[in-house]
């Protein structure tokens, strides 16, 4: 008996965590680039980097070394619990005194990565992962 589309597409919940935590985690690293780097683009106003040691210095390596981590999904639990409280952190900080709304604040990324990687900390990497790897 066939199980239908649905029944497929549930089937790849797991691959799809795995294809969640890659995406977010490749922009998360992005983000850390910025801030690090100036690549792909600068920081704003005059696209430069954070000054070394600085919060937004510190932001930036949690973002690079942390999705970095993320991305090939070694110690994916600690890690996305710390980086989900990183931006709880940068939203209450740098977006909520601006405004409650995240799109009038600019904190949708903040919220959403923290979300994203809250839930990543409790559900674990999926199969795509060097964690998964690790327990076989």
């Amino acid at each position: 008996m066939s199980q239908g589309i649905v029944g497929k597409w549930s089937e790849l919940g797991p691959e799809l965590r795995s294809l969640l935590r890659i995406v977010a985690a490749a922009m998360f690293v992005l983000a850390g680039t910025s801030k690090l780097f100036a690549f792909p683009v600068g920081m704003p106003p005059n696209g430069g980097t954070a000054a070394f040691g600085t919060q937004i210095w510190i932001g930036g390596a949690l973002e690079v070394v942390g999705g970095a981590l993320l991305l090939v999904g070694l110690f994916t639990r600690p890690v996305a619990f710390v980086l989900s409280g990183e931006m709880a952190v940068a939203y209450f900080q740098f977006h909520f005194l601006r405004g409650f709304w995240p799109t009038v604040n600019g904190g949708v990324a903040a919220v959403i990565y923290c979300f994203v990687f809250l839930y990543l900390s409790a559900a674990g990497p999926g199969p795509w992962s060097l964690d998964a790897l690790r327990r076989k």
